[in-house]
C-alpha cells in the first residue's frame, strides 16, 4: 500500500508533462488531465481506507533511510484532505472543459497552457498533504504558487494582470518567510523533518521556540489568508476566470491551514498560542463577513466570506483540543466543497447574465432555473442552515469552544455564532435580488443595493456566453457532492474525531516516522 503514496504526485507531474507534449490537441489534452485526477482521487480514497484504523503510511524517497531524505507520510486527515481535493480539482477539470468547448478553446487561454499548468498546480497540493518534511512542504508550496501565478494571469487582462501582480508579490513575501524559517529550525534543531523537529523542539529555549513558531505562523498565515494578512485575496481571485477562482478559493488557503494544523498539533504543540489564534479567528470571521455585506459583486462577496470561513478553521486549531482539531478537519472538507460549488455556480450566473453585479441582476429564478437551485443549496450549506454539514461543522465548533469553559473561548463561540448570521444576509440579498426580484424591476434599483461596493477593476457587464453541458453537470456534481457530506456526517464526523484524537498526540505522528 505505501508503494501508493508517491503516485499522488507522480501522476499529476507526469500528466502534466504528457499535456505540454500534446500541445495543439486539446481532447487529447482533456483526456490526460482527465484520467490522472481520476487516478489520483481513486487512490486518495484506497489511502483514506487503509489509514481509517489509525495506521501510517511512511515512505522514504530515493532509499535514503529516515529521518535522511524526503519522506512522504500519509495519515487520516493527509489522506482525507488529498481525497476531498482530487475530487474537487476533477470537477472544476470537468467545468472548465465545458468553458473551453462553449468558447472553441481560444476564449480564456490556449488549452496548451491550461492543461498542464492546472495539473502542475494539482502535483502541488497533493504533495504538500503528503510532506513529511519542512523542505518538502516548502517545494509543494512553490509548485503550486509558480502554477498559480500563471493561471491567475490567464487571458492577460489588465485586471487579471494587476490582481496577478498582487497575488505574485505576496505569495513571494511569504514563501520568502516560508524558506527563512526553514533555515532558522534547521539551525536550531539539525533537521527539517516533521517527525525530528517534533522530538528535538521540546528541548529549546522557550523563547526560541516561539519565535520559531510565529515565523511558521506568519507564513502559513499569508496564505490561509488570516486576518490582518488577507488583504490580497478579495482583489485577486474575483478577476481570474471561473475555474480558476473556484479551485483558487476552495483549495488554496486550506493548504495553508493544513500547514498551521500540522505546526499546532505536531511541531510546536504547547498552548502559548493559542489565545493569539483566537483572537486571530475573532477578527478574521468578523472582518471577513463586514467586508462581504458591503460588496455587490458576487464573487468579492463570496471572497470575503471565504476569509471569514478561514477564521472559524482557526478557532478550532486556536482551542488546542482534540475536538477543536476533529472539527476544523470537518469543517475544513466541507469549506473545501461548498466555497469551490458556489464560484461554479457565480461563473453559470457571468455567463448567462453577463455580470455578477446584484444591482443588475434579476428574474433568473424564471430564466434559469437550474442555475437557481445550484446556489440557492451551497448558499444555504454554507450559511450554516441545518441540516447540512455547514451546520454540523459549526456546530462542532461551538461545542468545542464551550467545553473549553474559558472567556475567551466563550467571546469566540459568541462572534462564531453572530458571524453565521451575518454571513446569511448577503446570500440572502443576492437570492432576493438576483434570483427572486423580476427582471424589469431591475433598472429602479433597490435601498437594498445604495451603499454597496461594485467591483471597481471589473466592467460592469460582458457579454453573455453559453452553456456548455459538462459545465453544469460538474456544478451539480459538486453541489451532489455537498449534500453527500451532509448524508455521510455521521461517518466522516467520527473520521475527523479519530484524526484529530491523533494528531492531539504528536508523539504518535513521532512514533509512525521514526519508529521509536
Amino acid at each position: 500500500m505505501t508503494a501508493l503514496v508517491p503516485l499522488v504526485v507522480l501522476i499529476p507531474v507526469l500528466g502534466a508533462g504528457l499535456a505540454l507534449l500534446a500541445t495543439g490537441r486539446p481532447r487529447l489534452q482533456r483526456t490526460i488531465a482527465a484520467i490522472a485526477l481520476t487516478a489520483v482521487l481513486g487512490i486518495g480514497i484506497v489511502l483514506m481506507v487503509a489509514v481509517a484504523d489509525g495506521a501510517m503510511l511512511v515512505l522514504p524517497v530515493g532509499g535514503w533511510p529516515i529521518p535522511f531524505g524526503i519522506v512522504l507520510v500519509v495519515d487520516r486527515v493527509s489522506a482525507l484532505l488529498l481525497t476531498v481535493s482530487a475530487a474537487v480539482l476533477l470537477a472544476v477539470l470537468v467545468f472548465s472543459i465545458g468553458q473551453g468547448i462553449a468558447d472553441g478553446d481560444d476564449r480564456e487561454a490556449p488549452v496548451s497552457i491550461f492543461y498542464p499548468t492546472y495539473l502542475v498546480l494539482a502535483t502541488g497540493v497533493f504533495d504538500a498533504f503528503v510532506a513529511g518534511d519542512l523542505f518538502n512542504l516548502y517545494v509543494g508550496f512553490e509548485i503550486l504558487l509558480v502554477a498559480s501565478y500563471v493561471l491567475i494571469t490567464v487571458g492577460g487582462t489588465e485586471p487579471r494582470i494587476r490582481a496577478g501582480t498582487t497575488y505574485i508579490v505576496v505569495s513571494l513575501v511569504s514563501s520568502a518567510l516560508f524558506l527563512a524559517a526553514v533555515g532558522a529550525v534547521y539551525a536550531a534543531v539539525g533537521t527539517v523533518n516533521i517527525a525530528q523537529i517534533a522530538q528535538r523542539a521540546q528541548d529549546l529555549p522557550q523563547g526560541v521556540q516561539i519565535l520559531l513558531h510565529v515565523m511558521l505562523l506568519t507564513a502559513f498565515g499569508i496564505k490561509a489568508a488570516v486576518f490582518p494578512l488577507s488583504f490580497w485575496l478579495p482583489d485577486s481571485y474575483p478577476t481570474a476566470p471561473a475555474p480558476v477562482t473556484a479551485v483558487f478559493a476552495g483549495l488554496l488557503t486550506k493548504v495553508g491551514v493544513y500547514a498551521i494544523i500540522r505546526t499546532e498539533t505536531t511541531l510546536f504543540p504547547g498552548p502559548e498560542l493559542n489565545p493569539v489564534l483566537l483572537v486571530i479567528a475573532i477578527l478574521t470571521m468578523v472582518v471577513g463577513v463586514l467586508g462581504a455585506i458591503a460588496q455587490a459583486d458576487i464573487k468579492r462577496m463570496l471572497s470575503f466570506t471565504l476569509v471569514s470561513h478561514i477564521g472559524y478553521l482557526i478557532m478550532g486549531v486556536g482551542l488546542g483540543t482534540a475536538a477543536g482539531t476533529a472539527a476544523t478537519i470537518f469543517y475544513a472538507v466541507h469549506h473545501i466543497v461548498v466555497q469551490t460549488t458556489l464560484f461554479l455556480t457565480t461563473g453559470l450566473i457571468e455567463r448567462r447574465a453577463g455580470t455578477t453585479t446584484i444591482t443588475r441582476l434579476g428574474g433568473l429564478l424564471w430564466t434559469s432555473p437550474a442555475i437557481a437551485v445550484l446556489f440557492l443549496l451551497p448558499a444555504l450549506n454554507l450559511g450554516g442552515i441545518p441540516p447540512f454539514s455547514g451546520f454540523l461543522g459549526k456546530l462542532g465548533l461551538l461545542e468545542a469552544g464551550v467545553s473549553r469553559n474559558d472567556p475567551l473561548a466563550f467571546t469566540v463561540v459568541g462572534v462564531a455564532v453572530g458571524t453565521s448570521l451575518l454571513t446569511l444576509y448577503p446570500l440572502v440579498r443576492v437570492w432576493n435580488l438576483s434570483f427572486w426580484r423580476p427582471a424589469e424591476q431591475v433598472a429602479q434599483g433597490s435601498r437594498l443595493t445604495d451603499q454597496l461596493h461594485e467591483d471597481p477593476y471589473r466592467p460592469a457587464e460582458v457579454a453573455t456566453r453559453a452553456l456548455a453541458r459538462p459545465m453544469v453537470w460538474a456544478t451539480g456534481g459538486m453541489v451532489a457532492l455537498g449534500l453527500l457530506l451532509t448524508v455521510l456526517a455521521g461517518p466522516l464526523y467520527d473520521y475527523s474525531s479519530n484524526a484529530g484524537a491523533t494528531l492531539q498526540n504528536w508523539s504518535v505522528y513521532v512514533e509512525g516516522v521514526l519508529g521509536r
